[in-house]
């Protein structure tokens, strides 16, 4: 007989992982679990959809329960209010995510066209996306995404449920190198490596990431933000307590998903390493990683104090670091 120790009450059951299916997430141009300081995609409960042109488009089905206007940090290149969609799940479509049903989505960062009691299918336009004061400067228009169990409040983010993504990402290995393709007031793009695969072909995976030296796929703001994340791999996958390393430095340990070791096999979050990012030798905050459906993944460096010029030659590299960047959410 197995069980509790007498007297001893039995654990809460793990929170059921809602799982966006491929075919949705397939819908956008890039996506991210990992790519923010706030905590819950520190913790792999939320994740991020990059449409490409700048409409926020549904990633979920149901009926529009709610939707508020919200404060945001005052940056000076953002709005100063942000929008929250609370969306009462279809059976259905919980059904083929994992959900219980009569869970519900809360979507950020679009302009809701959409009013309570409306009816919501994947791939409907919720309205335009809008950069708020949540976002780092650097940071694409995208659609957030996360999940409410039922009969919880829908209006906090605290206690969502873990997010996991069926879609498998092709890791692409890089050398470092590249050069200047996109410029903008905080950040670059270098044109990265050439995958294997392509979106555009039919072959191989939708989605592909940078890779570590190991061959995982990696997620997030390394290391600006305190942890980041791996994607499922088509290939080499982490699993909680690998080390992984990038351009030749440790970069950081793979652990469970929210620090529950081997609760999301193949896509562990990983603690960053005290580690510093250079570019051409200088020091800049960091590099902006997730899955794109490109067929080129193009490299963006974070460094809102360093010019660099259109068609400029960057070697990047990893070091490490006693006072590493590290970004927070005030």
């Amino acid at each position: 007989m197995t069980g509790s120790p007498a007297g001893a009450a039995d654990p809460d059951p793990p929170d059921p992982t809602v799982t966006l299916p491929g075919d949705v997430v397939g819908r956008y141009e890039k996506f991210s679990r990992f790519n923010s300081p706030y905590p819950a995609h520190r913790r792999g409960r939320a994740v991020d959809l990059y449409p490409g042109d700048d409409i926020g488009r549904s990633p979920v089905a149901g009926v529009v329960r709610e939707v508020r206007t919200v404060g945001c940090p005052d940056r000076p290149y953002a709005a100063d209010e942000d929008h929250l969609i609370v969306v009462d799940l279809a059976d259905e479509w919980c059904a083929r995510a994992g959900a219980p049903p009569g869970t519900v989505a809360r979507i950020l960062h679009v302009i809701p066209e959409v009013s309570p009691g409306d009816r919501v299918t994947v791939g409907d336009a919720l309205g335009p996306t809008t950069r708020s004061g949540f976002f780092g400067r650097w940071v694409d228009d995208h659609v957030h995404l996360g999940f409410r169990p039922p009969d919880a409040d829908p209006l906090r983010a605290s206690g969502s449920l873990p997010v996991a993504v069926d879609a498998p990402v092709e890791p692409v290995a890089w050398d470092g190198t590249g050069t200047v393709v996109e410029r903008a007031p905080a950040h670059v793009v270098l044109d990265g490596p050439r995958r294997r695969g392509s979106s555009r072909s039919g072959s191989g995976p939708a989605f592909a990431a940078f890779a570590s030296d190991e061959g995982v796929p990696l997620d997030g703001g390394l290391t600006h933000y305190a942890g980041g994340g791996t994607f499922g791999a088509v290939g080499e996958s982490a699993v909680a307590g690998d080390s992984l390393s990038l351009l030749g430095t440790r970069i950081g340990t793979a652990v469970g998903h929210g620090g529950e070791a081997g609760s999301e096999p193949g896509a562990p979050r990983v603690e960053w390493a005290p580690v510093d990012v250079l570019a051409n030798g200088e020091r800049v905050v960091g590099l902006s990683l997730f899955a794109a459906r490109a067929d080129r993944v193009g490299v963006k460096v974070v460094c809102p104090d360093r010019e660099f010029d259109i068609g400029e030659s960057v070697t990047v590299a990893v070091v490490s670091s006693d006072d590493p960047i590290r970004l927070g959410v005030g």
